[in-house]
């Protein structure tokens, strides 16, 4: 893996892809920063060797026009803040004040460039975009591992101007290993959770691990396919009645390599889909007509957390209830709670997909666990087996 390590950034600019697509509240205030205090050290490290930095994103969907919302002047001043440096602005991201501002910059400088989906190029993935960047820079670094699944123009393409100065940021290496650990070199028993609401999301991901896994639990609204599948009375679950027979032939497969399979036994079911709703737990094979199962029950936590407990690499993609609902968070906060403590004795944790990152930031676990990735769609596509465009880029 080619990493910025193995380069010297000296006196050189460092044209780097970042994700910067980041949350924003009404009046356009940053409400998360992850994604910008993320790339820091790939930042420090090329400031450190004496080089200076053009940092390109998006931000939101401005759809090739230019509109005051979704300008990157926005968030300069958050940026500035989290990597510790004075950030300049640059209002266009190619041609002529894009080319002088970066010809100005200083050994020791960062440069912003404005949101490259002003312009229709970067998602059509266009050559001559892509050439235009190319100049602003001597070197090219990814570290947007959450939009390397895109062949657009800055994050695939722009790579082919960069035959030997071409590298991954030390946020995409992290990602990059996180993934391999789970998928190649893990340490066994490996166990992948897989929760969120529909199998039809999930299909590629479940074959592709399978090979690579020792448990598989299966939870959230997904899990009631399977439970329909072999019989089970599920009231008025959530369930996608065309992929049954698909999950009898996931089992199927499970078996055939040796994959342990954990489905609920027991949910906490409701008679409609509100927090306010009355609730009581059930044998998950019979939920009455008029119920419906909105969390993993307490035999589930219990036999998951010994599943867990005993694992030495985690895999978690997907809640096992509806967090959303503080009267429904009950199973996925056991399960955090067990991936917590197996992290603690020793085990890798990699936690992907937005529902999940998103319950382990707002329940506090973020720092509990071995590896939080910040890409949803290309940490899924990265499980599903696929090589990202952003990284076939760097690798060729």
């Amino acid at each position: 893996m080619k990493t910025i390590n193995d380069f010297n950034f000296k006196d050189k600019k460092a044209l780097v892809r970042v994700d910067f697509n980041v949350p924003q509240d009404d009046q356009l205030k940053i409400t998360d920063n992850t994604r910008i205090t993320a790339v820091k050290p790939t930042v420090e490290k090329i400031l450190k060797d004496g080089g200076s930095v053009i940092l390109m994103t998006h931000l939101g969907r401005p759809k090739g026009e230019v509109k005051a919302e979704f300008s990157l002047k926005n968030i300069v001043d958050e940026v500035s803040k989290v990597l510790g440096h004075e950030i300049k602005f640059s209002e266009e991201s190619v041609g002529e004040k894009a080319e002088k501002a970066a010809s100005e910059l200083q050994s020791g400088e960062i440069l912003l460039l404005e949101n490259l989906r002003f312009h229709k190029e970067e998602e059509k993935g266009d050559d001559a975009f892509a050439k235009k960047l190319s100049k602003l820079g001597d070197a090219y670094v990814n570290d947007a591992f959450g939009t390397a699944h895109r062949a657009h123009a800055s994050t695939a393409v722009i790579a082919n101007y960069f035959e030997s100065t071409k590298f991954f940021g030390l946020l995409m290496a992290d990602e990059l290993k996180a993934i391999d650990k789970v998928l190649k070199s893990g340490e066994k028993p490996i166990t992948a959770i897989l929760g969120g609401s529909k199998v039809s999301t999930k299909i590629t991901i479940i074959e592709n691990i399978l090979p690579a896994v020792d448990n598989l639990i299966i939870g959230g609204g997904m899990a009631f396919t399977f439970i329909k599948a072999l019989g089970g009375k599920i009231g008025n679950s959530l369930v996608e009645e065309d992929k049954l027979a698909l999950a009898l032939e996931i089992l199927e497969k499970a078996k055939e390599h040796n994959v342990k399979v954990y489905l609920p036994s027991d949910a906490v079911i409701a008679e409609s889909f509100s927090n306010d709703a009355d609730k009581k737990d059930s044998d998950i094979y019979h939920i009455p007509e008029g119920w419906m199962g909105m969390d993993a029950g307490p035999k589930s936590r219990e036999q998951f957390n010994d599943v867990l407990l005993n694992s030495r690499t985690i895999l978690w993609n997907g809640p096992i209830g509806v967090f959303e609902m503080s009267n429904f968070s009950a199973g996925t906060e056991a399960l955090g709670e067990s991936i917590a403590e197996a992290t603690k004795l020793g085990a890798f944790s990699l936690v992907g997909g937005g529902d999940s990152v998103a319950f382990v930031k707002q329940f506090g676990y973020a720092d509990k666990v071995s590896y939080v990735s910040t890409g949803g769609g290309a940490m899924l596509e990265s499980l599903e087996g696929l090589e990202l465009p952003g990284i076939a880029a760097i690798n060729k």
